[in-house]
């Protein structure tokens, strides 16, 4: 049967065209990702903790899995309750799936803390942000070889999704440290919204960035569920949050009696050694929070994907809202966080360094410290913003474990291996 959903605006590829098989064009965008390289790099990708630390914390890989499951679950809750959807009139879990197992294959080592500080890197280069360096994996780089560079030609529909913030970095008044797209991206954002004007209203303040396909919304309250519920586990797993310190961070606010509500059932969930289990209970009502409404803009002529919106029971946003500020208030202005950060800093602007000295402003000795491909690539972009990209993509692809044991084969005179010089 035919999804009516989606037409052929919303199958059409960025870049040359693919081959067809049995499989639709959205099981194929998430085939494609599944398999990337660039994906089975977030196994080594911290979110919150370091990436290896220990087995049970989660990783960007393991995050990308459960915002998927849960975008999937939304997409099925929804068909659910019938009108507007229907049988053969319904938003595509597969599309779903692969829009959430794509939407961090653009952050770098380190987390949020490698993320700002390639933004303070880039600053004069055009910047970095983590889901423009996404559609920049999709479109440009995902796949690389001794033959070439290119993306994995994605559809329109998984390109949107994906964007969760669509204004380029010059058109900001100020330039922000976050939420825009490369000024170098005007052609990709033309793509997705198939060359059409947009109009005024649209990109005056912040309107543009929030203007997203119904998948795109699906995929970011995903996340947000995801990360408000279940960095709060592994903060409790980690030692980072307490019935205590909980206490302590709540006795300096004012909690009303939702928030009041919520703090019982993370006590409730310590003491019985059963957070888990209140996790999943409230990953459910937040699934169950979600209904569909028609609106009115200049794309809901052209496709579904702009003809309705998901809209979240306001009472279920509160509550992630709240959950989040916690992690934020006690895990991520941690001392031990803050450390993380401090050495994010030192190894990434210590690689920054050597890399610009060897291959951009080069003195008398050159020393060729990167992977052939990669040295090949920046010696062939004829910019400096352009070799200042080459660098940029090098070390966000880096892993964890990869950036430390380059750092340290650079820097530490006792540690030495060729084993993964490639």
């Amino acid at each position: 049967m035919t999804n009516r959903f989606y037409n052929a605006f919303d199958r059409e590829t960025y870049g040359d065209k693919r081959k067809t098989d049995y499989r639709n064009p959205f099981q194929i965008d998430r085939d494609r990702i599944i398999h990337a390289h660039a994906f089975r790099k977030l196994q080594s990708k911290t979110q919150v903790f370091l990436s290896g630390e220990y087995d049970f914390y989660r990783t960007r890989l393991t995050h990308s899995i459960e915002v998927a499951q849960i975008g999937r679950s939304i997409c099925l809750f929804l068909q659910s309750r019938g009108r507007p959807l229907r049988p053969d009139f319904f938003i595509d879990s597969d599309l779903v799936e692969a829009i959430c197992l794509s939407h961090d294959l653009g952050h770098p080592p380190f987390g949020h803390s490698g993320e700002r500080t390639l933004q303070e890197l880039m600053s004069p280069w055009g910047g970095f942000e983590g889901n423009a360096q996404t559609l920049h994996l999709l479109t440009g780089t995902m796949y690389q070889n001794d033959r070439g560079v290119r993306g994995m030609q994605p559809t329109r529909a998984l390109l949107d999704g994906v964007l969760k913030y669509k204004k380029l970095l010059g058109e900001f008044a100020v330039p922000p440290s976050n939420h825009f797209l490369y000024d170098s991206q005007a052609e990709e954002r033309a793509f997705v919204f198939g060359g059409r004007r947009i109009p005024p209203q649209v990109r005056a303040g912040d309107r543009l960035n929030a203007f997203k396909s119904v998948e795109c919304q699906i995929m970011d309250w995903a996340d947000d569920v995801a990360y408000s519920l279940n960095d709060i586990v592994d903060g409790v797993k980690a030692g980072f949050l307490s019935i205590e310190r909980i206490g302590a961070w709540a006795a300096r606010r004012k909690i009303d009696a939702s928030g009041r509500r919520l703090l019982r059932d993370l006590y409730d969930g310590i003491r019985g050694d059963h957070l888990e289990s209140v996790v999943s209970r409230k990953i459910g009502a937040y699934i169950g929070a979600c209904r569909l409404r028609e609106r009115d803009n200049f794309m809901a002529g052209v496709t579904n994907r702009y003809r309705y919106e998901l809209v979240v029971s306001p009472a279920a946003v509160r509550e992630a809202q709240f959950l989040k500020q916690i992690a934020n208030d006690i895990i991520f202005e941690s001392p031990q966080l803050q450390q993380i950060e401090h050495k994010a800093r030192k190894v990434m602007f210590d690689l920054w360094d050597s890399c610009w000295r060897n291959y951009v402003e080069t003195g008398p000795r050159v020393v060729r410290i990167l992977p052939p491909r990669v040295g090949q690539l920046l010696d062939a972009a004829p910019t400096l913003p352009g070799k200042a990209r080459q660098i940029c993509d090098w070390l966000a692809g880096l892993t964890d474990g990869m950036i430390v044991r380059t750092y340290r084969r650079l820097f530490d005179p006792e540690f030495g291996s060729f084993r993964d010089l490639s």
